[in-house]
C-alpha cells in the first residue's frame, strides 16, 4: 500500500478524484492546467477504467475475458486492449522465467497485469491535458507518476509497513525523475492471494511483502508479485538483476532487504 504526498501554498492548481472500479479504490490527483479541462480529461479517463473492468473482470461472466476463457469468442474478436494486455503479460512471464503468470488453476486470468497497465494508461492519458504538470494515479495501493506536483518539489510515496499498521516502511521519492511508479505486492491487505505458478496453490514464502520501485507500473506491478512468489533471497537476487528497478523486501521476521541502489530513491 501506498500514497503520493505533496502540496505546498505555491503548489499549481490540483484537481483530485476518486473512483471505486476493478475491485479496488482508484485516487487520481492532477496538478496544472486548466481545471474544466482536467476534470473533462478525469472523467474519460475514469470512464475508460471502467471499461476496463468490463473488459477483463474474471467475476463477470459477460467480460470478454470471461468469454476468451470459455472459448466463445478469439482474441481477434475482442477489443484490441486485450490482445495489448497479453502480449506484455507474455513478456513477463518471459523475463520472470514463469514466476508471473496469466494462468490459475488451469484457466486465462490476466488480472495479475491488468490494474498496473489501466493505472500507467490513465496517468499518461491525463499529462496529455494542456499546462498539466504532474500527475498521480493510485490504484489499490500501487502508484504511477509523471511529471511534478509543483517546481522544485517531487512526489513522495509512503509504503505501508505490513507488520505495523497505520505506520510507514519505507518514503519514496521521484526527485530527478519524470516518471516513477511503486507497486506492492503482499499478504497484509489481502491474505495469502499470490499463486505459486509451479504448484497452481498459495505461495509458501518467507515475505509479507515486496515493494518495487521503477519507471512503469505496468512491470512493477508484475515485478512485485513474481518477487514474492519466489520468496526473499531468489527474489531479491532476480531484481537486482532488472534494469531501472529498485525495491524493499520484508519478511514476516521482520528482516528488511533492499537492492542496492534503493537508498537513491528514499527522501
Amino acid at each position: 500500500m501506498a500514497d503520493a504526498v505533496a502540496g505546498s501554498a505555491q503548489a499549481p492548481a490540483a484537481v483530485r478524484h476518486v473512483e471505486e472500479t476493478m475491485g479496488t479504490v482508484f485516487s487520481l490527483d492532477v496538478r496544472g492546467g486548466d481545471p474544466a479541462a482536467v476534470r473533462a480529461a478525469l472523467d474519460k479517463v475514469v470512464a475508460g477504467l471502467h471499461r476496463v473492468d468490463e473488459v477483463f473482470s474474471t467475476y463477470r461472466e459477460d467480460s470478454q475475458v470471461s468469454r476468451l476463457q470459455r472459448g466463445e469468442v478469439s482474441v481477434g474478436q475482442c477489443d484490441p486492449e486485450v490482445a495489448e494486455v497479453l502480449e506484455l503479460a507474455a513478456e513477463a512471464e518471459r523475463v520472470s522465467d514463469g514466476w508471473f503468470s496469466t494462468s490459475y488453476q488451469g484457466r486465462l486470468d490476466p488480472t495479475g497485469i491488468v490494474k498496473g497497465w489501466a493505472v500507467e494508461r490513465a496517468a499518461r492519458r491525463l499529462t496529455e491535458v494542456p499546462g498539466v504538470c504532474g500527475v498521480s494515479v493510485n490504484g489499490g495501493g500501487d502508484v504511477q507518476l509523471l511529471g511534478t506536483p509543483e517546481p522544485q518539489r517531487p512526489w513522495r510515496v509512503g509504503v505501508s509497513d505490513p507488520l505495523r499498521p497505520g505506520g510507514l516502511a519505507a518514503v519514496v521519492s521521484a526527485a530527478g525523475v519524470r516518471e516513477l511508479s511503486v507497486a506492492t505486492s503482499g499478504t497484509a491487505e489481502r491474505g495469502a492471494h499470490i499463486v505459486d505458478p509451479r504448484t497452481g496453490r498459495s505461495a509458501v514464502t518467507d515475505l509479507v511483502a515486496v515493494t518495487v520501485v521503477g519507471p512503469r507500473l505496468t512491470w512493477t506491478d508484475c515485478w512485485a508479485t513474481a518477487a514474492f512468489a519466489m520468496g526473499s533471497r531468489e527474489g531479491l537476487a532476480w531484481l537486482e538483476s532488472l534494469p531501472d528497478v529498485e525495491a524493499l523486501l520484508i519478511t514476516a521476521g521482520d528482516e528488511v532487504r533492499c537492492t542496492d541502489g534503493l537508498a537513491t530513491r528514499l527522501g
